[in-house]
């Protein structure tokens, strides 16, 4: 473990500004982030075109929703594999395979001339989707500073933000055309940013952690010196990643032997789920729980079934429906911006318990709207579905604030170097395992015990995952990447932990006071 030691976010030489941004740093995160584009165009294009599959194919509600879900249960296959896939032939042609495997399923599915073709264009589209939650965020926080790794690491889930905007807007420009033609456009359309990150992503740098893990040294070196604020910084990012690698420090030529092998998956499996350490078995906890919360709020029924609920809200025309659903759209790609630039700034846990609350009170008053709706007996009740469409914004709107891109940025960044991509993928395929079955009972559920029953349950689970967030998971602001594991392994006491090290920060920096003097 590397020694405990603190970057503090803004310090510069001491004159406590802080550092400017790091554009190539935020270049490079940009162009890796544009997978997640894809993930976010299927699932808001879908909550419009799914109605017009059901309308062309004549299929019925337990197929669509079947539709809906399979992307994300297949997307468990994918997770696993890029999780290997990037410790072999690294970070950045991981991206590019996943680019690849979205291309082949947007075709697919534009393509398809029945549900048999639509659904294999949704399974290939499954593990495209699996490859890229797991490779962007774990690029993005790999290549980051510590000083903007929240800034730059959430990119994913603010393009993921942009997407479904994207698909929503789709769904209503296509809307106008033939029934059998819109809903293949919408989906078939969904290729073009695949091409885009294709060409981008060979401007792209490799990850510097990947580098010292094959005992590339000297292009990490080159890497970390145009990611990092300073040069300082980057030889002691450079330090670190090479003590949590195994690599001597004395070890300074561009190309050395690296003799242990975990990194490139043997024995990792076993470390994480079998023999783990305490420290590891906290992070693990804390990586599939945020992720398990995430999806088990409800978050992608809102962004799948949209113009469902605000047509049981009271919505009639299919306009209204799909304008509604922009607007759905719009509240989440603009409430992320407050976590991209405030993350690094007021840290992780402020803004997230602030998140989930905001979606709890929303969720329940969501509900009691919907509950007046439907005890109205088929009447329009104005001031109910002025009411439910505005929670509904607001709940999207919270978490895109908080949990949406916290989820991420957590989950890739806590796990030690060795474990970093299979503990990712982990935690991406329990997001994806709940996003699957929450998509593909969603129906059924209000069906089973009314929609308003269905958003009082995901409030008790919001509910009860800010309490998990509240007590096991700790403040990571500031932290490196190599020195995440010394804040976990108490579990609920890591509060205790974090102010041992607060005073022993404070007393380091006393020390050095009369040295620089």
């Amino acid at each position: 473990m590397a020694e405990n030691k603190f970057v503090v976010a803004g310090s510069n030489g001491g004159q406590g500004k802080p550092p400017k941004r790091n554009k190539y740093a935020i270049a490079c995160t940009i162009l890796a982030s544009m997978t997640s584009i894809l993930i976010g165009y299927d699932g808001g294009v879908m909550s419009g075109a799914g109605l017009y599959i059901q309308k062309d194919l004549k299929i019925s509600d337990v197929q669509i929703e079947v539709l809906n879900g399979i992307i994300n249960l297949v997307s468990l296959i994918g997770a696993p594999m890029a999780g290997r896939t990037s410790d072999y032939v690294g970070r950045r042609y991981t991206i590019v395979i996943a680019g690849a495997i979205f291309f082949a399923g947007a075709i697919l599915m534009g393509l398809a001339n029945g549900y048999a073709l639509l659904m294999v264009g949704r399974i290939v589209a499954g593990i495209g989707t699996g490859y890229a939650l797991m490779i962007a965020p774990v690029y993005s926080s790999e290549v980051a500073p510590a000083s903007s790794r929240g800034f730059l690491a959430s990119f994913p889930e603010v393009f993921i933000n942009a997407g479904v905007l994207l698909g929503y807007i789709s769904n209503y420009g296509f809307s106008k055309l033939r029934l059998d033609l819109g809903w293949r456009i919408m989906l078939g359309i969904g290729a073009l940013p695949s091409v885009i990150l294709a060409v981008g992503v060979m401007a792209m740098p490799e990850s510097p952690r990947w580098l010292v893990m094959q005992g590339r040294l000297g292009e990490a070196r080159k890497v970390l010196y145009r990611t990092s604020d300073s040069n300082q910084e980057a030889e002691e990012r450079l330090a670190d990643i090479k003590e949590a690698a195994g690599i001597p420090p004395e070890s300074n030529d561009d190309v050395v032997q690296v003799v242990k092998k975990e990194s490139s998956g043997s024995g990792v499996w076993k470390e994480l789920l079998l023999h783990p350490t305490p420290a590891v078995r906290h992070v693990l906890i804390a990586a599939v729980g945020i992720q398990f919360f995430q999806q088990a709020s409800g978050v992608d029924t809102v962004v799948v079934y949209s113009p469902r609920i605000f047509e049981k809200a009271g919505l009639k025309t299919s306009d209204q429906l799909l304008l509604a659903t922009v607007a759905v759209g719009f509240s989440k790609t603009i409430c992320i911006l407050i976590s991209t630039f405030y993350l690094d700034k007021l840290g992780r846990r402020a803004i997230l318990l602030t998140s989930v609350g905001g979606m709890v009170i929303s969720l329940v008053t969501l509900a009691c709207a919907l509950e007046v709706v439907n005890r109205a007996g088929g009447e329009q009740v104005m001031w109910a579905l002025v009411l439910c469409i505005a929670m509904v914004l607001a709940f999207v709107g919270t978490f895109s604030m908080g949990l949406g891109p916290i989820a991420w940025v957590y989950s890739s960044e806590i796990f030690p170097l060795r474990l970093r991509a299979q503990g990712a993928s982990i935690g991406v395929g329990m997001n994806r395992l709940m996003s699957g079955i929450i998509s593909m009972t969603f129906i059924s559920l209000y069906k089973a015990i009314t929609i308003s029953g269905a958003f009082f349950l995901f409030a008790a689970v919001a509910a009860i995952s800010w309490v998990f967030f509240y007590v096991m998971l700790p403040e990571t602001r500031g932290r490196t990447l190599e020195d995440m594991e010394v804040l976990f392994g108490n579990y609920h006491r890591w509060k205790s932990v974090a102010k041992k090290l607060e005073a022993e920060k404070a007393k380091n920096s006393t020390e050095k006071r009369p040295e620089t003097a």
